[in-house]
């Protein structure tokens, strides 16, 4: 019985002068940077990378030395599942604790992303493939989902119209649904409490509101016109007239080409707002909040029409023979459009 405790002993005190040991080294690894080069590297991690893929890549760049120290100081520290995805820019001066602890708390790199008012989706889609931020096709996939669009709080076949534009700041490894929520909820945050009593005054759904702001994000470029435009579709709606929208004729002609025909605008299809009275079936463009506000408070006016002026404005007109003069005037070279 005195052996075997006497051994147990023996074994006991092994363990922790090797404890001791192994303590003292990984302290001595935590201030041990792998090189002196304070130049950044960019060190992506993808989601669900296992702790030894990360630090088989941490290695590589030259940013650690020693892949099973790395895990053993992850372990030490209680950190081997709390890697989170990312981009993060290192360097190899770095301590391995700090290289740890920077990923752990999820400190990666921001890319700086500014979506222009007006944009559609598949131009969202497009602009955040070219960031390498999301996949273009995915992104796209995930907006046109309506069961998706509807957990968002969007009652709508699509997040068009929803994905609000603005600058934001996105990192690497986030994912196509968390940069949508992330689109819709700064929608949700601008259209406040005083929008949607507005709303309820004019007896419109959400969709219905942004599907006609959206027509006035890409019918005009100049601020002051907006509150003008929103006047003419207003008046035309209540009074039963087409709309007559180039944008929303465009919107649903696959593979427009720039030019916008006569004979474009015979086609028949749902957003072909010269063939159908009232809105398209949904928004037809991503508006910012100075065509919503646009569309929620149109200017008190009587104009139901109004034609390019060809520098960027309109002109303006109540009645149908004051808008034939308009459009002799400053149409004359015989466009097919521009004018309602």
């Amino acid at each position: 019985m005195k052996k075997k405790i006497r051994i147990l002993v023996i074994v006991l005190l092994v363990a922790a002068a090797a404890s001791a040991v192994g303590a003292a080294g990984v302290w001595r690894y935590l201030d041990t940077p792998a090189g002196s080069d304070r130049l950044e590297k960019y060190v992506e991690i993808h989601p669900g990378a296992h702790f030894m893929e990360v630090a088989g890549i941490l290695e590589r760049e030259g940013i650690i030395r020693g892949v099973r120290r790395f895990r053993w100081l992850a372990w030490f520290k209680g950190n081997e599942t709390r890697i989170k995805a990312g981009e993060y820019a290192l360097y190899a001066a770095m301590r391995p604790s700090e290289v740890l602890d920077r990923m752990v708390r999820g400190e990666s790199r921001t890319i700086r992303v500014t979506i222009p008012e007006g944009f559609t989706m598949r131009q969202i889609a497009d602009l955040l493939a070219k960031k390498e931020l999301a996949d273009g096709g995915a992104f796209f996939s995930l907006a046109s989902d309506a069961q998706f669009a509807r957990s968002l709080g969007v009652q709508s076949d699509s997040l068009e119209g929803f994905l609000f534009p603005d600058t934001y700041h996105f990192t690497k490894g986030m994912g196509e649904k968390r940069i949508a929520a992330l689109l819709v909820g700064r929608f949700l945050s601008v259209f406040k409490e005083g929008y949607r009593r507005r709303l309820e005054e004019l007896h419109m759904t959400l969709e219905e509101l942004v599907t006609l702001a959206s027509i006035i994000e890409k019918e005009t470029a100049d601020p002051a016109e907006r509150p003008l435009i929103s006047a003419v579709l207003h008046n035309r709606l209540k009074e039963g007239m087409p709309l007559q929208s180039d944008p929303t004729v465009i919107y649903g002609l696959a593979g427009f080409n720039g030019n916008l025909t006569k004979d474009d605008l015979q086609k028949a299809h749902p957003y072909n707002t010269y063939l159908i009275k009232g809105l398209p079936p949904h928004p037809i463009a991503n508006p910012g909040e100075a065509s919503l506000k646009a569309a929620l408070f149109p200017d008190a006016v009587p104009y139901r029409y109004f034609v390019s002026k060809n520098n960027g404005t309109h002109h303006f007109s109540t009645t149908r023979e004051e808008h034939d003069r308009a459009v002799a005037e400053y149409q004359r070279g015989g466009k097919a459009s521009s004018s309602r």
